[in-house]
């Protein structure tokens, strides 16, 4: 069942002074190349065109001011309601005003054989009683304040332009068109069981199809049927079964229908902290969400996506490696090492705006167990290696043997160089799937000294850094301070015994709050809870023996976590509920999904024992 948001009063707006909307208000449509984000008053905020690394044609989200409005709303006091059609990422809100209701339908089209050349909005206004006059409103922005839009007219109407972009808006019958500046108005008035289109269709750097608004319309319905047939083939029952469903279909938008790519999120420089200087961009392809990814790809049974995200991955280690990246462009190319800042203001003034991510050049050796990991589900799930991913393979292996030593950034891609406990782990987690890899016949090498790396980074952490007097994992050696990491770790089969339960014991009396939890110690007066965390807590609890906690967590973060949608951010405020970050996070909705099967399957097959 599509989940239905409550009716929400907008005849005041759901705007602060500035013009900025409540992040928990998002919703995300997608096309395999781009995201729109939709706010809940109907206006698009969020939409880089044509693909999602691209500087964005509006971008109201992190510049109320010049970013650009592409709304459709009623002209008068209204509320709403919305949802998703059921199995799609089409998303319908119902506008209700004191003269009628109308239902908008909105979607980034399809085509009939796959995703579209072009990139093409379409939204679809059908009266549901009364009489509702509305606004479609047609501005590009400013490209992140680095470009100047222009309008143009031709013999076939007017096409907008903004640097590489051609911009059109395509309107259907009974329709007025009005042009302002750079900005075209279509007004038209809804009455019961009238059907209009508005639509908008964009290219970069080649010629315009002006698509016919009857097509844009058509385009709709074809969208429909395209995403229910993928969603049928995801088997989501269970207890958790809706919000598995909705989080799989958000990781859908995020995955990169040109190369594999799955981005780690579909903005950029979201502020996670309102105190301190926490803006990055999530536009890049992580190693790490990749990996997580493929699990959850891999339950579904979902074919064709999880061999071209690990295709894609091995293509980019074989290319630039041998060091494998943290993560890579969403096109396959190593991202540039520095981030610029834009002028743009940032969502609610909480600049800077970034293009790039500085964590590109940095060291963090948790990269060696993400992409072992990546690798040995592929093949655990009954697929082989060609031989030269193999090969290269057994390079990155012998060079996890001779790193695992060395300081590095750690998972949270830190400025300060340690010997971070997860770090090591992720190198003992490389080196025992490399040993399972090889005596399965899928890579060369010298097995007996990756075993013999791996025990002995596991008697390193063992003696260095687990703290008995507080009965926890501790961050690095010597340190009182917790990372909430540790918790993959009870996952990738390191620990799940006494040790690992009583430092979940110590995570939830530090670093919770109610049911979530910060990253590590101190991060509780800086930002917001990081939801993968929570989730990662749920995984652990029930690989630790503490099912019924688990289960008792995990119904309490699906109906507060995502939003009325079905959407998560990266963090969420404990106190508020507010979402916090750059959104739709892929790690959130993996980790819930991952937390869902974890629990799922192990029930089933108590259940089987059972019988």
């Amino acid at each position: 069942m599509a989940k239905r948001s409550p009716e929400t009063d907008l005849g005041t707006s759901l705007r602060d002074e500035q013009g900025y909307a409540p992040l928990r208000s998002y919703a995300a449509l997608g096309d395999g190349r781009t995201v729109a984000l939709v706010a809940q008053d109907g206006d698009i905020d969020w939409l880089p065109l044509p693909s999602l690394d691209a500087v964005p044609a509006f971008s109201a989200l992190v510049d109320a001011e010049l970013g650009g409005q592409l709304s459709l709303r009623p002209d008068a006091p209204f509320t709403t309601e919305r949802e998703y059609v059921a199995g799609t990422n089409v998303l319908t809100t119902t506008f209700t005003t004191e003269a009628g209701a109308v239902r908008v339908t909105d979607a980034l089209n399809s085509g009939v054989a796959g995703r579209l050349p072009w990139a093409e909005l379409g939204r679809r206004v059908e009266g549901l009683r009364g009489q509702v006059t509305m606004t479609a409103i047609f501005r590009p922005g400013t490209a992140l304040r680095t470009a100047s839009p222009w309008l143009r007219e031709t013999v076939h109407g007017y096409v907008l332009r903004l640097d590489g972009l051609t911009l059109a808006v395509r309107a259907g019958e009974d329709t007025e068109v009005e042009v302002e500046g750079e900005e075209i108005r279509v007004r038209f008035t809804s009455r019961h069981r009238s059907h209009h289109v508005v639509g908008l269709v964009a290219t970069e750097d080649e010629p315009l199809f002006l698509t016919d608004p009857q097509a844009v319309d058509r385009g709709i319905d074809r969208t429909v049927e395209s995403w229910q047939r993928w969603s049928g083939e995801l088997p989501c029952g269970g207890r958790w079964g809706e919000a598995v469903e909705r989080s799989t279909m958000a990781l859908k938008l995020l995955i990169h229908a040109p190369t594999g790519a799955v981005a780690a999120a579909a903005t950029t420089s979201l502020p996670e902290s309102a105190t301190a200087e926490k803006n990055w961009d999530y536009r890049f392809a992580w190693v790490r969400d990749s990996a997580y990814a493929l699990k959850a790809l891999f339950r579904f049974g979902l074919r064709e996506e999880t061999h071209a995200a690990i295709s894609w991955m091995l293509r980019r280690v074989r290319e630039h490696g041998p060091q494998p990246q943290i993560f890579y462009t969403l096109d396959g190319q190593l991202p540039p090492a520095e981030e610029k800042a834009t002028e743009a203001p940032g969502w609610r003034g909480h600049g800077p705006v970034k293009d790039g991510n500085a964590a590109a050049d940095q060291l963090q050796l948790g990269i060696f167990g993400d992409l072992f990991t990546f690798v040995r589900l592929y093949v655990d799930n009954g697929n082989v290696l060609d031989t030269p991913t193999g090969r290269s393979l057994a390079d990155i292996a012998d060079m996890a043997c001779d790193w695992w030593r060395r300081a590095d950034a750690g998972m949270w891609e830190l400025p300060e160089q340690r010997h971070y406990t997860t770090s090591r782990l992720g190198c003992w987690e490389a080196l025992t799937c490399a040993v399972r890899l090889a005596e399965a016949g899928q890579i060369p090498g010298d097995s007996r000294r990756w075993q013999c790396e791996a025990d002995e980074i596991r008697a390193w952490v063992e003696q260095n850094c687990w703290d008995e007097r507080r009965g926890t994992y501790t961050w690095y050696p010597g340190s009182q301070e917790l990372d909430a990491s540790i918790l993959l770790h009870a996952i990738s089969g390191f620990d799940r015994g006494e040790r690992m339960s009583r430092t979940i014991d110590a995570l939830r009396a530090e670093l919770g709050h109610g049911p979530h939890l910060y990253r590590y110690s101190g991060m509780r007066e800086e930002e917001g809870a990081f939801v993968a965390c929570s989730f990662w807590m749920v995984s652990a609890l029930h690989q630790v023996g503490r099912g019924e906690e688990a289960a008792e967590l995990m119904d309490e973060l699906v109906t507060t976590v995502p939003n009325d949608v079905g959407i998560m951010a990266e963090m969420i405020d404990p106190e508020t509920g507010d979402h916090v970050g750059n959104l739709p996070q892929a790690l959130s909705h993996l980790a819930l999904v991952n937390a869902a099967i974890t629990l799922e399957d192990d029930a089933a097959g108590a259940d089987g024992a059972t019988d």
